[in-house]
Order: structure tokens, then sequence, then C-alpha cells
């Protein structure tokens, strides 16, 4: 007997298998290869169950959860852009929007909504809930780079006030978070890890 239901979903969890394919700028603390997008969806939806008694303002964790889980799923087209590539980010969202209709596409409608509706709050940043989630997923590389002694940093002659450029907004989630990653950012160039 046939489900169609079913059969959609299976089809998206199998096409979501392409994003443990999807390599990130981030090296593995073990410092043998980059990440993979999937490994860095789960990590900070880890990190989420950890830390979310930083988060500025309560936050709802399934919810948050969810959009971890979901918001780099566009990767799988998009492919990841490098957060400090200027000429790359011009047309992220386009890209990204490309893909999510694609990939959500596989799913029920309604779920199709629901995926929307996640990646959607997660872009926007405007409730407690994406605000937070935006803080982790900016956390991880950051964690990155400080315990692979700056690896991508260096590789791509990245400088301290770009990488508080890119992060400052880990303070609209979590001042806390933030304060933690101010001085990873100090110690950073302090050891060379980082350009000043």
């Amino acid at each position: 007997m046939k489900n169609d239901r079913l059969d959609k979903q299976i089809q998206f969890i199998i096409e979501l298998d392409k994003l443990k394919t999807i390599l990130r700028r981030s090296y593995l603390t073990s410092k043998e290869r980059r990440e993979n997008s999937a490994e860095h969806s789960w990590h900070i939806a880890v990190m989420a169950l950890l830390l979310s008694e930083y988060s500025n303002e309560n936050v709802n964790l399934l919810h948050v959860l969810k959009m971890l889980l979901i918001h780099d799923v566009v990767e799988i087209d998009a492919g990841d852009t490098y957060c400090y590539d200027v000429k790359s980010n011009n047309n992220k969202l386009e890209r990204e929007k490309k893909a999510a209709k694609r990939i959500f596409g596989f799913l029920p409608e309604d779920q199709e909504k629901e995926m929307w509706e996640l990646w959607e709050e997660f872009e926007s940043q405007q409730i407690p809930d994406s605000k937070f989630a935006a803080a982790l997923d900016r956390l991880m590389p950051m964690l990155h780079n400080y315990h692979t002694k700056g690896r991508s940093w260096k590789e791509h002659n990245i400088s301290k006030d770009k990488v508080i450029e890119r992060n400052a907004p880990i303070q609209n989630g979590s001042q806390k978070l933030w304060k933690y990653i101010e001085t990873i950012i100090n110690n950073a160039v302090e050891k060379g890890y980082l350009n000043p």
C-alpha cells in the first residue's frame, strides 16, 4: 500500500544526506579535516541544549532546535557561503531561497510550510528564539578557529575587526556568550591566531 505522505518525507530525508558532503571553512578541532554542514547543525543543536540558560531572554528550546537543524539545509544547493566573502554574500539570500523552494518542496504541504517558516525566522533574527539560534551559529566557528590556532582565519587573512563585525550579533542573542567571545578574540590576537 502506497503512502504518499511517508514517501515524500522519506525523499526529503534522503535528500538531507547530501548535507554531509557540504564542507565548511571551519576545521575540526582535531585539525584533520574541515567540518561539514550536517556536523555543524548537529553540534550547534547540542550547544542549544547546554547553553540556553545564557540566552538574553527565555526561549522555546524545541523551536530553537528546529531552526538550528533546518537553517543550513539550503546549503545542499547553495553551498556554504564563507561569512567573510563579501562578493559571495551579495547573492546568498537569493541562492538560498531558490534552494529552500526545491528542497522543502519534497515534503507534504504542511511540513513544507513549517520548514519555510523555521528557515525564514532564523534568517530574520527578530524573535528571541532566532536571535539565540543565530548566536550559536556564529559561536561554533569562533570556537573552531580558536582551538585550531586560527587556521581558517590565517588561510583567509582575516583580521580582528572583521571577526568582531561578523560576530557582534551574538550579543543580540546572548550578552554572556558575547563577553566570552570578546575574550577569545583578544586571546587569539595575543597568541598570533588572528591578525590585529
